[in-house]
This record gives C-alpha cells, sequence and structure tokens, in this order.
C-alpha cells in the first residue's frame, strides 16, 4: 500500500471515526442538558462517585490487552478469543468486589443511597469487556463507520431511557439506567455488525504475549487512573458530593469537545502509526500532523468555550449551576493540551515502547500528585488550576521521548502549535469584549460565538495558515474520494 492508499484510508476512517463521536456526543450533549434540568448537582455528584470505583475496576478488565491486540500485527481468534474470556473472568472478579464493598463506600460518604446504586452499575463491566474486543477488531481493520451506527443507535436509546427516568423521579437512578443501557446497546448492535465472535480458544502462551506488550500500559492506566480519580474522591470527601457535581460539570463541556477530535485522532492515529512503525520518518509526519491539525481546531473551542462560558451555562443549565464556570473556565485551558499529549503518547505505544510510556506515567502522576497536595490547603479551585498546571508539565514530560524516537524536539513541536495558540488568544480577547455590551445571555452568546468563528477563520485565511489550508485541500479530497466511489 503506498503513501497516497495509506493517507485516503486513514482520512476516511478518521472521517468515520469523527462521525462517530459528534454523533454520539451531539445527541450525548442534548441529553445531559434535559437530565441537567431535571436532577440536582447533589444527584450527578452521588453517579460521580460511583463512577470512580467504576472506572478504577475498567482498569483491570479492558486496558492493556486491547491495545496489545491491536498493537500486534498477526493477532488471530485464538489472542482474541483468549482475551475475551479474561475480561469476563476479570469483570466478574471486580464486580464481587464492589458488590462487597458497596456498603463500606456508601458509609464512608454518608450517603446509603450509593450501595444500590454501585452495584446495579458496575454490571456495565460485563458488557465493557465485550464491547473492547469488539472496538478493538474495529481498529485493527480501521472499519471505524461500524462503531458509527452502534454508538448513535446505543446513544439514542440510552438518552431516551435516561430523560423517561429523570422526569418521572428516579433521580439518580436515571443516570444509572442511561449508562448501562448505552453499553448493552452498542454490545447488541456490534454484535451484528461487527462479524467477529469468541471461539472456544484460549492460550496462556498467548496471553503472555500479550502482556508482554500490555501489562505496561495497564499499570500506566491504574497510575493515571489513581491520580486523576483522587481528586473527585478528595473534593466529594472534604467538600460534598454537590461540589463534586460542579467540578465535574465544569469539565463537561470542554471534555465533550477535545474527546470527539482528539478521541477520534487517536482511536484512528494508533492502529496507523502500528502499521508504520518501522518507517519512523512517516511516523514522524503523522504524529507532527495530528499535533498541527488538532491544535487548529481545539485551541480555539476552548479559548471560546472559556469566554461564553456564563451566559452559556445560564442558558442551557439554568442558575442554579453557575458555581461550574469557573472550573469549566479553567477546564478548558487544561484540556486544550490533551491532542498535544495523545500524539505523542500514540507513537511511542505504535513504536512498541510501551516501557518508555509506563515511565512516562509514572513520572507524571509523581508530579501531579505533588501538584494536587500542595494545592490541597488552597481550596477547590486551587485543585481545579493544580490541574491546569499538571497538564502544561506532562506536555514536556510526554514529549520527551520523541526528541530522541522521532528527532520530534521541543522547538519544533512548539513551533507547529504557535500560530493556533496565538490566533486562538486574539479571537477570544476580541470575542470577550462584546460581554461589555452587557445584552442578555442569548444575544450575548450569539454574538460571541459569531464573532468568534468568523475573526479565527478570517485571520487564519488572511495569514494563509498552513493548518488551515490543509484542512480544506483534505476536505476537497475526501469529498472527491467519496464521489468516485
Amino acid at each position: 500500500m503506498d503513501d497516497h492508499q495509506i493517507k485516503a484510508r486513514v482520512i476516511a476512517s478518521l472521517f468515520w471515526k469523527l462521525m462517530e463521536r459528534v454523533g454520539t456526543h451531539g445527541i450525548q450533549f442534548v441529553v445531559q442538558i434535559v437530565l441537567a434540568r431535571l436532577l440536582l448537582p447533589e444527584e450527578y455528584g452521588t453517579i460521580a462517585i460511583i463512577a470512580i470505583f467504576i472506572s478504577f475496576a475498567n482498569v483491570f478488565v479492558q486496558y492493556g490487552f486491547n491495545t496489545a491486540l491491536i498493537q500486534k500485527k498477526n493477532a488471530d481468534e485464538t489472542d482474541f478469543s483468549s482475551v475475551f474470556f479474561l475480561s469476563l473472568l476479570v469483570a466478574a472478579v471486580f464486580y464481587l468486589i464492589l458488590f462487597w464493598a458497596a456498603p463500606f463506600i456508601a458509609a464512608f460518604y454518608g450517603n446509603p443511597s450509593l450501595s444500590g446504586l454501585l452495584r446495579v452499575l458496575a454490571m456495565t463491566l460485563f458488557v465493557g469487556g465485550l464491547n473492547s474486543i469488539q472496538n478493538a477488531v474495529v481498529a485493527r481493520k480501521l472499519a471505524f463507520r461500524k462503531l458509527f451506527f452502534s454508538s448513535l443507535g446505543a446513544m439514542l436509546v440510552s438518552g431516551l431511557v435516561g430523560i423517561v427516568m429523570a422526569y418521572n423521579g428516579y433521580g439518580s437512578w436515571a443516570l444509572v439506567a442511561q449508562q448501562l443501557s448505552n453499553q448493552i446497546m452498542i454490545a447488541i448492535i456490534l454484535w451484528f455488525t461487527v462479524k467477529w465472535r469468541p471461539s472456544l480458544l484460549f492460550s496462556m502462551g498467548r496471553l503472555k504475549e500479550l502482556f508482554s506488550f500490555g501489562w505496561k500500559l495497564l499499570v500506566s492506566a491504574l497510575i493515571n487512573m489513581l491520580y486523576m480519580d483522587s481528586q473527585g474522591l478528595i473534593i466529594a470527601k472534604i467538600y460534598s458530593p454537590i461540589m463534586l457535581g460542579y467540578f465535574n460539570r465544569g469539565q463537561q463541556f470542554p471534555a465533550l469537545i477535545v474527546s470527539n477530535i482528539n478521541g477520534s485522532i487517536q482511536s484512528v492515529m494508533f492502529p496507523a502509526l502500528s502499521q508504520q512503525q518501522e518507517n519512523v520518518r512517516r511516523v514522524k509526519e503523522m504524529v507532527r500532523r495530528a499535533i498541527i491539525t488538532s491544535s487548529f481546531l481545539i485551541f480555539p473551542m476552548m479559548v471560546g468555550l472559556a469566554v461564553i462560558a456564563e451566559p452559556l451555562v445560564k442558558i442551557l443549565l439554568t442558575d442554579k449551576w453557575l458555581p461550574c464556570v469557573p472550573f469549566l473556565q479553567i477546564s478548558c485551558a487544561a484540556y486544550a493540551l490533551l491532542p498535544i499529549h495523545t500524539a505523542n503518547l500514540q507513537a511511542i505505544n505504535a513504536l512498541g515502547r510501551s516501557d518508555i510510556f509506563l515511565k512516562l506515567e509514572i513520572i507524571k502522576n509523581i508530579v501531579g500528585l505533588m501538584i494536587l497536595g500542595i494545592s490541597l490547603f488552597y481550596g477547590i479551585y486551587a485543585i481545579a488550576v493544580g490541574m491546569f498546571i499538571s497538564s502544561v508539565t506532562s506536555s514536556f514530560i510526554n514529549a520527551y521521548p520523541n526528541k530522541k524516537l522521532l528527532n520530534y524536539s521541543y522547538l519544533q513541536q512548539i513551533k507547529d502549535i504557535f500560530p493556533s495558540l496565538v490566533l486562538a488568544l486574539i479571537m477570544g480577547g476580541l470575542t470577550y469584549l462584546i460581554s461589555w455590551f452587557n445584552l442578555n445571555p442569548g444575544w450575548t452568546l450569539i454574538c460571541q460565538i459569531s464573532a468568534g468563528v468568523i475573526i479565527y477563520f478570517g485571520m487564519a485565511k488572511i495569514m494563509n495558515l498552513e493548518s488551515f489550508t490543509y484542512i480544506i485541500m483534505t476536505a476537497k479530497q475526501l469529498i472527491a474520494d467519496r464521489k468516485k466511489t
């Protein structure tokens, strides 16, 4: 397969992955807005606590082996089936642990309802294990069109379930039902669209081979999860589930936007890079393109979102959620750097250096925990600021190995993102001036968004910014290729 064919295949895969993320998260966004209007911040905080424990268990069920299956060049049915049965076994073990621990967790947080909610929502561990294998099959084939339909259908059904239950006064149970039904629907749809079925095959030898690569990723994910989730656990215990609800809600908007773009790039980029792992020059070109393009798209979105945060929350979530605005603005700064993290780390994994990946996670989380420990003395807003400082520090840590692996230095990376960052900050400063006119929230929001889009893309076109030109040319090429087929 030549470079043009590889590029066309990657772009087509990225298109479908982006469509899947935008479609599902677009529906999820609407669903979450409706649910936020129907439910209280403390009900969201309760589910946020539960999600932390389930996410921790999911690290053992899904991480490591899934990535190893994608990275392994000659993975076959024995590999996939062995991982599938191991995932089910691990899911069962952790479900029993959570089932037993649920009353103690509820007592620790002084919230009796936590016990039943945790025991039911933890059933997603089993479904998630199956879905992770199906996702690995899709990723290896770059057949992301299948994920588009499964994710979209699942989000529609689960969103309806959650809204109906919230409207009828089920509170936190509406969020549990929404998340559980979403995973079940994804599994059902993928079962019919992805032509993979587990076989009665199991090999400890194959698992050991996969584990030699995957265990480092599993430990890395576990370390990262412990650091990230420690914030939520501390906020819920020291402050209250209500403050955790505001904290998480503030992260929701930037996370939604960034995960659409970054998640799409990440899902397509790793299998594409893995196929080119012996061509270091090509890997560097793909990593640079990912950083330049994602920065061009995400920087203005994050800066713009921080500017419009207050009128946006007032209109979409109502005044009861206004305390989440500062968290939202700080989170925008932290999430803006995520694509840079991802591109550097995906290159390291694709080159088979999961050992370096693990070392990076240990270093980053030691630094992150130190920052978190210091920020605890200064209050909950300091914790959010600490998250941004950790994000900046992690960008440099993640980029360090690629100075040698790809000959991609700090200075090169800064030069690649600098034009987009400057344009985004200028755009943000100009659109913020609109708030001085004291218009009602609706008009303020409309004027700021319209002005932001015109200013940013107008400046990009006037300056003939390379990333802007590349996106336009790529879009035209994709349209032309689709017409041919």
